[in-house]
């Protein structure tokens, strides 16, 4: 091979290892933008969940008559705050406030906490992480199929539960999940990837991908 043949290998050689050098890197960008668009796009389907589960609580509540707007209230402050207690302690707490203005009845939801004796109101997006937000949401809900009339029937869904909520605040959550079963007769249907949470149902079943194919086998421990 002649040297001028040879010099041609070469540069070949290393403009080929630069190319595919050059897109490692551009796939490897590739790759953790995706990973950061997936999960921005699961905070804002979370954040549209959580907005509309509000936003169906004031609607039932602006719309409500004066007697079964404090009945409403009432229970969901109650089953709310029973929620956040049961997972976080005493000292936390859910309230709605109504004002009306002209003829229409405005609701506004809070979460109140005792920070060593100082009371502080925060809005529950706001309040002590997003753990917080989940309960809420998540009691929210519970609220509004024991609330609205005739009486939603069926199981509760729930798609990652409490997926923000602490580690310690784990086995709270499953014990709260089984008392909301028990007291409204409801079956809980969930997904979630917590093995904590597992531990709280009947039954259990973990679903694995195995040369392609998705296989559902039952967890014989759950």
């Amino acid at each position: 091979m002649s040297s001028s043949r040879a010099e041609e290998m070469a540069e070949l050689e290393v403009a080929l290892r630069t190319a595919r050098d050059q897109w490692t890197r551009l796939d490897e960008k590739r790759r953790l933008l995706k990973e950061r668009f997936d999960a921005a796009n699961a905070e804002l389907e979370a954040y549209r969940e959580t907005s509309d589960t509000y936003e169906k609580a004031r609607v039932l509540l602006q719309q409500s008559a004066e007697y079964a707007r404090r009945q409403a209230k009432q229970q969901m402050e109650t089953l709310v705050t029973n929620a956040l207690q049961y997972v976080f302690g005493p000292l936390i707490s859910f309230q709605i406030e109504l004002e009306e203005h002209g003829s229409k009845a405005v609701a506004e939801m809070y979460v109140v906490s005792d920070y060593e004796g100082t009371r502080v109101k925060t809005k529950p997006q706001d309040a002590r992480g997003g753990g917080v937000v989940d309960i809420v949401t998540l009691a929210l809900r519970v609220a509004l199929m024991e609330t609205v009339q005739p009486r939603v029937q069926g199981p509760l869904l729930l798609d990652e539960p409490g997926k923000h909520v602490s580690g310690e605040y784990t086995y709270y959550l499953y014990e709260f999940l089984k008392s909301l079963s028990t007291m409204f007769g409801r079956q809980i249907l969930m997904i979630t990837h917590n093995t904590h949470l597992t531990e709280s149902g009947d039954k259990a079943f973990a679903v694995d991908i195995r040369e392609g194919v998705s296989e559902l086998f039952e967890l014989t421990d759950a």
